[in-house]
């Protein structure tokens, strides 16, 4: 049988649904996945088991770096949102219009997105928030968070990134908390960090929004006789609906980077300064 090594040639079999089930924005996202070695056929949900063996052996695996995948995948992005209307997007996603340009806040930063998805601001433009912040402006239905919170392996599809999250960010984070935490807490409040009340049992709770509807939540209990200190990261139960579990641990393992080279700095007032 013919080897398969074009994504087109998969994508005629997927549902076309863009459920993102499978933690990509699209099917045809997916199908170029596939692809690279990226995913299995198998991870879509709607795949059934005949047409899955059907291409065992068959799919052509191309070999690709990771800034080769993030260029794609950013090109992908652009495609999406040279087609939106702005003036609607703007209510989906909390945003709002300046000039020609979709205006979002990311950690109380503004950032300025043209129709081409390229994206300016007066202040220093982080890798880790490029892909998620397109993401988010291309998918989001927009959806309210409720108030709810929970962890991260709680969300839709977060069990599998977990064990990534809990050693990429709650872990550092702690780290940060238990050897600099008033210079934590003030680095947190530029970036828009305020006290929240919640029903856990914490010494310190900050709500702050890495994107205006995927809010997040960090509890941070101090050390006690025979306990160790202990901090978590929550989100609100919708924060999947706006933006998928692997852009979320991707979102924040990036924001813990830039905390931990500020708080390297002791004394950093410009919260994308790193």
């Amino acid at each position: 049988m013919s080897t398969i090594d074009s994504p087109l040639e998969i994508y005629k079999f997927l549902p076309k649904s863009n459920c993102r089930q499978c933690q990509v924005p699209t099917c045809l996202a997916f199908a170029a996945a596939v692809i690279k070695g990226l995913k299995q056929l198998g991870d879509c949900p709607h795949m059934d088991g005949q047409t899955v063996e059907g291409f065992s052996g068959r799919i052509e695996v191309r070999k690709i770096n990771i800034d080769q995948q993030q260029e794609r995948l950013l090109e992908q992005l652009r495609g999406e949102i040279a087609g939106l209307d702005f003036f609607t997007a703007a209510k989906r996603l909390g945003a709002s219009l300046y000039g020609d340009s979709l205006v979002v806040k990311c950690l109380g930063k503004k950032f300025f997105v043209d129709a081409g998805g390229h994206i300016t601001s007066d202040c220093h433009i982080n890798p880790w928030v490029v892909l998620p912040l397109l993401s988010y402006i291309a998918f989001s239905p927009g959806k309210d968070p409720c108030g709810k919170w929970v962890p991260f392996r709680e969300l839709k599809n977060g069990s599998r990134y977990n064990p990534l999250f809990d050693q990429r960010c709650e872990k550092p984070l702690k780290k940060m908390a238990d050897n600099h935490m008033d210079l934590l807490k003030d680095i947190l409040y530029i970036l828009g960090g305020r006290p929240a009340e919640v029903n856990f049992d914490s010494d310190i709770a900050l709500a702050l929004r890495p994107l205006p509807k995927v809010p997040m939540l960090i509890c941070y209990s101090s050390p006690e006789e025979d306990l160790e200190s202990r901090l978590n990261i929550f989100f609100d139960i919708t924060a999947d609906d706006n933006l998928t579990s692997e852009s979320i641990y991707f979102l924040i393992a990036g924001l813990v980077v830039m905390l931990e080279k500020m708080t390297l700095r002791h004394g950093a007032v410009s919260p994308f300064a790193c």
